[in-house]
């Protein structure tokens, strides 16, 4: 029987392509969605990929959404924890919420989702779990203290959660994306975006594709000895 992948915030963006890639490789893919309920139809027509709308970063909703996507579909065997939002704006101007939201959808969504499926994956001696992190979590952006200390926070769990399951037979891995050519990207005024891509060597935004490889490398069966790594991809911009 395929192995159940569960990727959150995955019928958009970067998250696509990974629920993609996954499937590619052999995975029954369950995809989570927050609010867009367009995009996840449009997705779910284009892959065949079931879809189910809770959010990330609220533990309940995922306690309930994890037993209805174990029931319906199986165990999840490999957790993708991608579900991220920002809020920008430099601290002076940075609310209480805005610090919260970022921090709870990126940062509190891995460890609801680790919580509710480690027991399920230690029981079955298998997982791979791959959480995105940033390349600004590494390196720090201007105006994003909240989204820089989630991401950041990301590579911390990731360490300390791969010590947890090492004996026995899950991997945590993170893996830091730079600047990908996604909506939110393409969003950026154009003389902005042409600075950024200045500062990359290989002269180009990342693709979707890009981060959906390493997912795909990482989560694979034979993946065994790769845990507690962050792996960059992000065209040379910030070795780290």
């Amino acid at each position: 029987m395929a192995r159940v992948a569960l990727v959150t915030g995955g019928t958009r963006g970067i998250g696509a392509g990974i629920s993609k890639a996954l499937k590619a490789q052999g995975r029954t893919v369950v995809a989570s969605y927050a609010g867009n309920d367009e995009a996840a139809k449009a997705f779910a027509a284009e892959t065949g990929c079931k879809v189910y709308k809770f959010d990330a970063a609220d533990f309940e909703a995922c306690k309930e959404a994890v037993a209805t996507i174990e029931t319906e579909v199986g165990p999840i065997e490999i957790l993708v924890n991608n579900a991220g939002i920002t809020r920008d704006g430099t601290l002076k101007r940075m609310t209480r919420e805005m610090w919260d939201a970022v921090i709870d959808t990126n940062l509190g969504s891995c460890y609801n989702l680790c919580k509710l499926v480690w027991e399920g994956m230690s029981s079955r001696k298998f997982g791979r779990i791959v959480n995105i992190g940033s390349i600004n979590g590494q390196a720090g952006q201007y105006g994003q203290v909240n989204y820089a200390a989630a991401k950041s926070g990301i590579h911390g769990f990731t360490k300390a959660l791969a010590q947890e399951g090492a004996r026995g037979g899950i991997t945590v891995n993170a893996i830091a994306p730079g600047y990908i050519d996604t909506d939110m990207v393409r969003a950026v005024p154009p003389d902005v975006l042409e600075k950024i891509v200045a500062k990359i060597p290989v002269g180009r935004l990342g693709t979707v594709e890009d981060i959906a490889r390493g997912v795909a490398f990482l989560t694979a069966d034979d993946a065994t000895f790769i845990t507690g790594s962050t792996l960059s991809i992000n065209g040379g911009q910030h070795m780290y």
